[in-house]
């Protein structure tokens, strides 16, 4: 298995980011239409606190992996390789394992005193197994990562979601009959043996692998290991806490939506089935590109760690503003459809127009998102992971608290929560921007900024003019079409304006080819 150059292991990721997006989508479809608002809300609300654990198990592990092996990479140094992965396996299984028991154990209470719904308690007994699933596959994707391989990851990923769409369909139908709470049971657990044969995919890749180590297991004395350890906890302790700050917030927001949602004057049902038209509805169109700007951000760190290894800045500052120019080109003419289509697309995909005015108000906010994770990889490869932490900290402190002022006012209600998640994005976006311009004195060109705001008001302005002729009201047809033109528009603006370089074009023609 051989290494990739940055375009083409990105667009690896990339295509199979878009097939697993793709059937992601038809699992919501599934759940939204068996399962209704309120099942939508019950599995929504469910989700976080596993997000949680599976954070807690990984600390930041998997990031380390992929910095340090591409690091040990260059000077082919097999011995320090072997000792990363010995390491990050012994401490995630141990977690893991521990984490699953103290979920399980939780579960009960969290259901009952925090999310406010016990509905929700199956769900979570039924995803736990899949803790230590997840994080002995992650250090495995750490390791291809690292090696800057990323087929085997990419086509695990596929594989999960196939199997998962596969039982979906048949473990809601099994388990509807007992209640909501048990449907929801079923498609988690539908969810654990997708990861599962995603899981002994990627092992069986990393077995043939002829460029890994004979064998993981040591026999060295901790001492001998010690530097090795201080170094994948350098950088997995901040990213840990960057990401359990992530999944504490996402853990937090169902139960402080419920209970503010409940000052303000809803009940337990109004609140579950407002916060599942956000979150099961709203909120996955919005994160369609990021399985985009996800990859490059996977395809990186590996890159960015070399070239800042060999001190060459020059390469990490085009690097950088690479992945934020593909990162755009993916999420803008996305960000201009949501905004000028948003009652048609719901309606067409979910069957009702629920979340219509959040989809349309949210859209231009999350290009900033699209940004979000390239911008966060970057500093961890330059080693200023611990700085991305405080950022996120401070997003989360902010979102948090507005989500508590705004929600609990019966005038603002689930709009409260719209503004918490917009002004999160804002300020985590903004804050590692500045971070960047302060320790390496990165910046986006003027010129480029401009380029780049002047196409969407142009795709926006043309999108408009088409909406205001050509009724979308019953017209799938007409949709499609007005979407098709404003696809042209953006992506021969993307030429022109070459806010994607010819070199970039032609390297995407050639990777896909291969």
């Amino acid at each position: 298995m051989s290494k990739q150059t940055f375009i083409k292991g990105a667009l690896i990721l990339i295509i199979a980011g878009m097939i697993s997006r793709l059937l992601g989508f038809i699992n919501r479809i599934v759940l939204a239409r068996l399962l209704g608002d309120e099942g939508v809300g019950v599995y929504m609300l469910a989700l976080p606190a596993l997000f949680l654990m599976i954070t807690l198990s990984q600390i930041g592990i998997p990031v380390a992996v992929s910095k340090l092996i591409a690091e040990a990479n260059i000077q082919k140094d097999q011995k320090r390789i072997k000792r990363i992965l010995y390491l990050s396996f012994s401490i995630t299984t141990s977690l893991s394992v521990i984490l699953t028991v103290l979920f399980i154990l939780l579960a009960p209470i969290v259901s009952k005193h925090l999310l406010l719904d016990e509905r929700t308690y199956i769900p979570m007994l039924m995803i736990s197994p899949i803790i230590p699933i997840i994080a002995v596959s992650s250090v495995l994707r750490g390791y291809f990562q690292g090696m800057q391989n990323m087929k085997p990851q990419a086509t695990a990923q596929v594989i999960e979601q196939v199997i998962r769409i596969a039982l979906v369909f048949l473990f809601i139908k099994m388990m509807l009959p007992y209640g909501i709470a048990y449907a929801a049971g079923g498609a988690m657990f539908a969810v654990v043996i997708g990861e599962l044969a995603s899981l002994a995919y990627i092992y069986y890749c990393f077995k043939v692998d002829r460029n890994r180590p004979v064998s993981i297991f040591m026999k060295e004395k901790f001492s001998q290991l010690r530097q090795v350890l201080n170094d994948i906890m350098h950088i997995a302790i901040p990213t840990a806490g960057t990401r359990m700050i992530g999944s504490v917030t996402y853990f937090l927001e169902p139960i402080l939506v419920s209970q503010s949602l409940f000052i303000a004057g809803y009940t337990i049902s109004q609140s579950t089935a407002a916060y599942g038209q956000l979150t099961g509805y709203v909120l996955p169109l919005l994160l369609l590109p990021t399985f985009i700007t996800h990859s490059l951000s996977v395809a990186l760190i590996p890159s960015v760690s070399e070239f800042n290894a060999l001190n060459h800045k020059g390469s990490v500052h085009y690097r950088i503003r690479q992945a934020l120019r593909l990162s755009y080109a993916s999420g803008g003419l996305v960000t201009i459809v949501f905004m000028l289509f948003a009652q048609p697309i719901l309606n067409y995909i979910y069957g009702n127009v629920n979340g219509t005015q959040f989809l349309s108000f949210m859209a231009p906010f999350f290009l900033l998102l699209y940004f979000q994770a390239p911008l966060q990889a970057a500093l961890q490869a330059l080693d200023y992971a611990k700085q991305a932490m405080v950022n996120s900290l401070i997003g989360s402190v902010v979102k948090l608290s507005t989500l508590w002022l705004l929600a609990t006012k019966p005038s603002f209600g689930i709009e409260g929560v719209v503004v918490a998640i917009i002004v999160g994005i804002i300020v985590v976006t903004g804050l590692h921007f500045v971070t960047l311009y302060k320790t390496i004195d990165f910046k986006l060109p003027l010129a480029l900024s401009l380029k780049m705001v002047g196409l969407l008001i142009l795709v926006y302005f043309i999108g408009s003019k088409m909406r205001n002729i050509w009724s979308t009201d019953t017209n799938i047809i007409g949709l499609a079409g007005m979407i098709g033109v404003l696809i042209m528009v953006y992506f021969i603006g993307l030429i022109l304006l070459r806010i994607v370089s010819k070199e970039e074009w032609q390297q995407i023609r050639k990777s896909s080819r291969i």
